[in-house]
């Protein structure tokens, strides 16, 4: 059987998610997600975060851009990343003032703000006093 090979995304950034979401639940030790400067700049903050061990940038079968994260792991296998949740959608953006910016499981988890210095954690937004739209949780 074939896989389809161009498929349409309407909302990418959930679709990274959702593959990351699947991942975790299927329990493997890395997943490819398709290349895009904004997923570099999310995978990157889950790298800074220490939510996944490795960020890097493969090619596919058919020679396609993707970004792979390798998953970390705490004692006893458990994935480090308890959940993920997709905040701002294409259909409802959700934005927030810098006063205003959404704590994550009381600071435990992150929020992932895309701001016009670029795209960066909850808290450092609160530190740089800067709004924007928020993309996602991470727990």
């Amino acid at each position: 059987m074939k896989k389809a090979r161009n498929t349409v995304v309407t909302d990418p950034i959930a679709d990274m998610l959702t593959r990351v979401r699947n991942a975790i639940g299927a329990r493997f030790e890395a997943v490819d997600v398709p290349s895009s400067k904004i997923k570099k700049e999310i995978a990157r903050i889950m790298l800074e975060e220490g939510y996944v061990a490795n960020v890097e940038e493969v090619a596919d079968e058919i020679g396609r851009k993707m970004i792979r994260l390798t998953f970390k792991l705490q004692e006893g296998k458990q994935r480090v990343i308890q959940g993920l949740r997709r905040v701002s959608k294409p259909g409802l953006r959700v934005y927030s003032k810098s006063d205003e910016l959404p704590r994550v499981l009381s600071g435990l988890g992150i929020a992932i703000i895309s701001t016009s210095k670029g795209i960066m954690t909850d808290k450092t937004a609160r530190e740089q006093k800067l709004g924007g739209e928020v993309l996602a949780y991470i727990w």
